[in-house]
């Protein structure tokens, strides 16, 4: 059987990203969105997903590229000069695993930001992180921790099949993706021991921002059976505030929306769906 989820991530981050949100799920294949809690147009994207009932919301959590819910003084082991999160992940990784205050404040920074998701009133559809900072197993274990309490039910293991990506189109080998199997195994084996519910496959890491439609139409005609979570970074315009240099958000907006696609997820008989949608009957070959 084939399950397919496919979200937007960085939901809030500013107002093209919401309104591409809006539009690929009224319009389009979109059936999640992970939102940034302390983004700049974060209360925008939660005024849309309350519009928006069928669209399942989840925690996109931020603890790389961007700046903290709670006030620089009581996280500033997590953060750079500039009052941002340390840009580079492996020193923050490297943080985490041995400084018991930045272990800490971590801990108190998951819990802020899930708290603040908590306060939009909006269903906890899953959570996953920032640039996939939850393979980090300080982070991991916060999640499953901190997720307990609020009522955290998936969260999202970025295994890309890469035998699938080399039907669609031949790339090179990944020795970083070799390099994270042990990692994502540990992951997985962490969230179902702890009763969270978490994809089979996902897709979007070797395509990061450049998902397009010819891209899309053949991950749909060759998706693995299981649950397959497909995830994007669409935008109504093309420089999103300088976060994402070389993403192409217009184009993998267009792609969402393309009548091509509509038709061959009907063909397929898929009905994307939210994490929160998994235990409901599916119709999917």
């Amino acid at each position: 059987m084939k399950r397919l989820i496919v979200t937007a991530d960085d939901f809030g981050a500013c107002q093209a990203v919401n309104e591409a949100v809006e539009r690929a799920h009224l319009d389009g294949i979109l059936s999640a969105a992970s939102l940034m809690v302390g983004a700049p147009a974060a209360e925008d994207a939660v005024a849309r997903a309350r519009r928006l009932p069928r669209l399942g919301v989840g925690l996109h959590l931020v603890l790389v590229d961007g700046k903290p819910i709670l006030p620089a003084d009581q996280v500033d082991e997590l953060l750079g000069p500039d009052g941002r999160f340390l840009p580079d992940m492996a020193v923050a990784g490297l943080r985490f695993a041995f400084n018991p205050r930045a272990r800490r404040q971590l801990a108190a920074e998951i819990e802020a930001q899930f708290t603040a998701f908590a306060t939009t009133g909006l269903g906890l559809d899953h959570v996953n992180a920032h640039k996939h900072f939850h393979l980090h197993p300080v982070i991991a274990g916060l999640i499953v921790e901190t997720g307990r309490r609020f009522g955290a039910r998936a969260v999202r293991v970025p295994a890309e099949p890469h035998d699938v990506l080399n039907r669609i189109e031949r790339g090179p080998g990944s020795i970083g993706a070799a390099l994270i199997k042990p990692w994502l195994a540990l992951l997985r084996r962490r969230l179902v021991n702890a009763g969270i519910q978490v994809n089979d496959h996902a897709f979007g890491i070797a395509w990061s921002g450049a998902l397009t439609e010819p891209r899309l139409l053949g991950l749909l005609r060759n998706l693995p059976d299981g649950v397959s979570e497909i995830y994007c970074h669409p935008a109504t315009a093309q420089d999103v505030d300088g976060m994402t240099p070389g993403y192409r958000h217009v184009d993998e907006l267009s792609a969402l929306v393309s009548p091509a696609i509509r038709r061959l997820v009907d063909e397929l008989g898929l009905r994307p769906v939210g994490y929160g949608d998994l235990s409901k009957p599916s119709t999917s070959p």
